[in-house]
């Protein structure tokens, strides 16, 4: 291990003891989105005024309309070697008013499901890559977008697939203790912020399913304690330096916004936005309170460096995961006007739906609206894999 890298998990391990104390209990099942009826002219704080109400819901029509006509003959979307891929806009569909909706959804839950596994797992066995078949990353999501169509045909099925989730828990005796990461099959010490959200996620959100469980089977559940304490080693701490602290990065040993050096000449791993919302959301997913100094220091993190242009330190690299995440934490988060740097009070719901309506691309042809990112790290090249980000990201303002 060279200097720098031991310098930045000296930091880390020091400052543990502040930020990393567990839940207090286990998750319940959360609310994923919320309901905004406009009553009146009057808008009430937390809400969207009515014509930008109106353009989000045009927006999101159009968007949907642009989702169904990319589906595949096989249900699928995107690469179908990827269930995740399928699951995103299979999600954004299921939480959509669209009438035309219901024969898309019938297809995508089809493709899901053939790619279904013994173990219980929603993944497709890949030879030769690098993490194998994401099967942790691809059943997280596959699991939570089949719950979200309220078929109870499905249960059995994401019951098996929350007893896979939880078998892939990392809890051996390092820094990776607690995490989830892409492929547990491959039998090395891997874990990472990102599958550990998904994960935490889609165990929230399928969580009131166990009392479906027979009597004969034993509940299923992940170690809460355990993940909470991964989750704040990738917390900077105050000693990482007041341009770092409460952001987090993205496994142990590694940022992929990479390094920096405090004012005390100590190298730490950057802060970037799109995970520092990920931590934000996982740490309330698994019960931390708001009023916690971990949920706290990442909410201030993050309005101190407020963006809506770029995702903040990876400029447009993964800018719509960024909005996807951003929307999810803020509004789990639970406040409706947000400092800034320059102090000024937003409403954020606004300021995002301003900007996610003004980035719709139109297809000339038909009139459907896309999302596509030009910067093509994380796959967001893919404009069916942005587009619902960030329709599913509307559907939560």
């Amino acid at each position: 291990m060279n200097r720098a890298l031991s310098l930045v998990l000296l930091i880390t391990a020091i400052s543990t003891a502040a930020y990393g104390m567990p839940a207090k209990h286990a998750p319940e099942p959360k609310s994923s989105g919320r309901s905004v009826s406009i009553m009146s002219a009057t808008q009430p704080s937390g809400t969207l005024g009515v014509s930008l109400r109106n353009e989000v819901n045009a927006a999101i029509d159009r968007g949907i309309d642009w989702i169904m006509a990319q589906q595949k003959k096989d249900g699928s979307w995107s690469n179908g070697n990827y269930p995740a891929l399928t699951a995103l806009p299979l999600k954004a569909l299921a939480k959509a008013s669209h009438p035309g909706k219901k024969p898309h959804v019938d297809k995508g839950i089809k493709h899901i499901l053939s790619c279904v596994q013994e173990d219980g797992g929603i993944y497709k066995k890949l030879k030769g890559r690098k993490g194998g078949g994401l099967s942790n990353y691809n059943t997280a999501i596959s699991m939570s977008a089949l719950h979200a169509t309220g078929n109870k045909s499905l249960v059995r099925t994401i019951l098996n697939a929350r007893k896979f989730i939880a078998g892939t828990q990392y809890l051996g005796n390092d820094v990776y203790k607690g995490g989830f990461g892409y492929d547990a099959g491959n039998k090395r010490a891997y874990t990472d912020i990102l599958n550990t959200s998904y994960t935490i996620e889609a165990m929230v959100d399928t969580a009131g399913l166990e009392d479906l469980r027979p009597k004969s089977e034993k509940r299923v559940d992940i170690n809460w304690d355990e993940t909470v304490k991964y989750l704040g080693k990738l917390q900077n701490k105050p000693s990482a330096g007041k341009d770092q602290e409460g952001g987090y990065y993205y496994r142990p040993g590694e940022s992929k916004a990479g390094t920096t050096t405090n004012k005390a000449g100590m190298v730490v791993f950057r802060s970037y936005g799109s995970i520092t919302y990920v931590g934000m959301l996982a740490m309330i997913h698994a019960n931390v309170s708001r009023d916690d100094v971990r949920v706290k220091s990442a909410f201030n993190w993050s309005t101190k460096h407020w963006s809506l242009t770029e995702n903040p330190g990876m400029g447009t690299q993964g800018l719509f995961f960024f909005y996807n995440i951003l929307t999810k934490s803020m509004a789990a988060y639970g406040q409706d006007s947000i400092p800034t740097a320059s102090g000024k009070m937003i409403n954020w719901r606004e300021e995002i739906a301003k900007q996610l309506v003004s980035m719709q691309k139109i297809d000339p042809k038909t009139g459907h609206g896309y999302w596509k990112n030009d910067t093509a790290r994380f796959w967001e090249a893919d404009p069916v894999l942005s587009t619902a980000y960030i329709i599913l990201a509307l559907q939560m303002l």
